[in-house]
């Protein structure tokens, strides 16, 4: 083994998918358990927020956003990390629940426990909605697939069901906290589907996935991500590849699916937007972090990546 320890904390290096995961952070947790007795149908619709389900008990069926049924059993996750509409049954075809034949219970702030359906088996079900500190525009999230499903979630992730466990323990204890432990719990959990997914999912051949698959490019990712403030210059790049420039722009493009100069742009300014409207900095300052001489250089280069002038965002409440 090797001693890290004597190394700062900026040369210690971690694995790609750890350093890209870095930045996404929960800023808030919905969590619910269902009990649901077959047959039964429950539809998602669309929102801002990420979905995720895991199937605790009895195999069930889901409706992709894709539009196509795909059999779910007992231990498979699913996250699909920028909301899109789907439906979960007992069967293929089966009949809507109305809201108003559901159950719902709150057992205190967003922690919600759902029961209903007919009179057959019941399935168990945990699922949660996140609230990334990131929107479906940034880069981490716009690059994941709109569905990433991890079968057997159990088997290569045996610490889920404790995970799920103490978050059904949080539910019924309703003790002061417990929002913030249930959100730091699905924050884990939400991570683990996405390793599983990396490591174990049949992904494209470009995109997100396949980058933080591909060690080199996964390494260059994990550079920018980890100092998204840093002006990366192509060469600066390449080298952390150990390849030529064009050889690495290539390369890159071919995988990630945009020229390296496009993701940086698109990293640092969100980050740029996270600045001024998580932490209320000033357009000067922000301009002067990313290494701009002047505020209106920055202020064109923002416009030009998220499609609003930064005064928009520093004007909104956090």
């Amino acid at each position: 083994m090797h001693d890290h320890s004597s190394k700062p904390p900026s040369e210690i290096v971690c694995d790609p998918l750890s350093e890209m995961l870095r930045g996404l952070r929960l800023d808030g947790v919905e969590y619910g358990r269902c009990v649901l007795r077959e047959p039964w149908c429950v539809t998602m619709p669309a929102q801002e927020a990420a979905r995720f389900h895991f199937i605790g008990g009895r195999a069930c069926w889901l409706y992709t956003p894709s539009k196509e049924w795909v059999e779910l059993q007992p231990g498979d996750a699913i996250l699909l990390p920028r909301g899109a509409e789907h439906r979960l049954a007992s069967a293929p075809g089966a009949q809507t629940l109305q809201t108003q034949c559901l159950n719902v219970t709150k057992v205190c702030n967003n922690v919600y426990d759902m029961q209903g359906g007919g009179e057959g088996e019941s399935t168990l079900l945990f699922r949660g909605s996140l609230h990334f500190n990131i929107d479906g525009a940034h880069p981490l999230l716009r690059m994941m697939p709109e569905l990433m499903r991890a079968s057997n979630l159990e088997t290569h992730e045996p610490a889920l069901p404790h995970l799920l466990e103490a978050m059904a323990r949080e539910v019924t204890l309703d003790r002061p906290g417990s929002g913030g432990i249930l959100a730091r719990l699905a924050d884990v959990v939400a991570a683990a589907i996405i390793r599983a997914w990396v490591e174990r999912g049949c992904g494209d051949a470009t995109g997100w996935i396949a980058a933080a698959r591909h060690p080199d490019i996964g390494k260059v990712l994990a550079a920018i991500h980890r100092n998204p403030a840093e002006d990366w210059s192509v060469e600066t790049l390449a080298k952390i590849m150990g390849a030529s420039r064009s050889g690495f722009a290539e390369r890159f493009a071919a995988i990630v699916g945009e020229t390296p100069a496009r993701y940086v742009a698109e990293v640092r300014m969100h980050q740029a937007r996270l600045w001024l409207m998580r932490d209320r900095l000033r357009i000067s300052v922000v301009a002067r972090n990313l290494g701009y001489e002047s505020e209106a250089a920055f202020s064109r280069a923002f416009k030009r990546i998220i499609g609003q002038a930064p005064s928009q965002f520093r004007a909104e409440k956090p």
